[in-house]
This record gives C-alpha cells, structure tokens and sequence, in this order.
C-alpha cells in the first residue's frame, strides 16, 4: 500500500514542482512575469520576499530545484536525488506557512503529506544515513 501511495505522491508531487519551477524560472529570466500570474504578497511577506530577492541568485536556485526535482519525479529517475533537493524546500515552505502566511497553510501541509509519504515510501534507501 506505501509503494501506491508513494508512486501517487510521486507523480503530484512531480506535477506540483515541475509547473511552479518552471514558473519560477521564466519569472526569474522574464523581468518578473511567468505563465502564472503571481498576486501581491501580503503585508508580512513583504520583509521576507525583499530578504530572499535581495540575494540575487536564492529565488532562481529554489524554482530551478523545483523544476529538476519534479523532472526527476515524473520521469522516476534519480527520485532520490530529488527527493534531496526539495527536503530543505518543503520544510521552508510549510514554516513559512506557519509562521509568517497563514493563507497557504492548507497547501503547505498538503506538499508536506505527500513529501513525508515519498520518503516513508522509500526509506529503505534512506535507512542508512541515519544510523549510528
């Protein structure tokens, strides 16, 4: 039942990162505009969204590791490697839900499900790096 539920987190999880990645990089390469249009950041998002910008290189490193990892989910190949990438992603972005944005919480728990199942679904592969 896990490698069903894994493979379905898989593909959405895919669908999710490869769409918005892709978003992200047009945006990141296109003054700003992508094929979905983003709305205004509520006022206390404002601070985090200038922070992240101001780096110059953190928004477009984030959607090209979003775009990779959902490549890598659609196609199977490497899924591990993807999984990797977008750890630290899925983490941030359901905290960021937490604590900062409320409005997207509903998403950012529904990314963390599917996530946190992907990996039990293959935890086996994961098993040996957590051991003493």
């Amino acid at each position: 039942m896990l490698s069903k539920s894994g493979t379905v987190s898989r593909y959405i999880l895919g669908l999710m990162f490869t769409v918005f990645g892709a978003n992200g990089l047009m945006m990141a390469f296109n003054n700003g505009v992508g094929f979905i249009p983003m709305p205004p950041p509520p006022p206390q998002m404002i601070p985090i969204m200038t922070g992240f910008m101001a780096t110059g290189y953190l928004m477009t490193l984030v959607a090209l590791l979003q775009f990779i990892s959902g490549v890598l989910f659609l196609t199977g190949f490497y899924i591990n490697a993807g999984i990797v990438f977008l750890g630290p992603i899925v983490v941030n972005i359901l905290l960021i839900h937490v604590f900062a944005e409320r409005e997207g919480l509903g998403m950012g728990i529904f990314t963390t499900v599917l996530f946190v199942i992907l990996v039990a679904s293959r935890w086996a592969d994961f098993r040996p790096m957590v051991r003493r």
